[in-house]
């Protein structure tokens, strides 16, 4: 296994270029060019859910979907309007 030599430009480079693709990723979101519409992958990722969850969430109607030529989309949108339309506050009584 041959073995390099990392040196501190190697490193200063790389941050350089990890910082520039944090701050285009933060500009894209900012200006709302992120994906609109999710795959069921991506969607368990975002929820943390397994395949049968997503597709109780899809049964059940608590999660809108559309079909395209076999493959579910899922508005990004439309997730993050769920997810804040059923968050729930727990008040401390003092």
């Amino acid at each position: 296994m041959p073995t390099s030599i990392i040196t501190t430009d190697d490193l200063r480079d790389f941050k350089m270029e990890l910082l520039d693709d944090i701050k285009n990723l933060l500009t894209k979101q900012s200006k709302g060019k992120l994906k609109r519409y999710l795959k069921s992958t991506e969607v368990m990722d975002l929820l943390q859910v397994s395949p049968g969850t997503l597709q109780n969430l899809r049964i059940n109607g608590t999660l809108p979907y559309t079909k395209v030529g076999g493959i579910i989309y899922y508005d990004a949108e439309e997730i993050q309007e769920i997810l804040t339309n059923n968050r729930v506050q727990h008040s401390l009584k003092s």
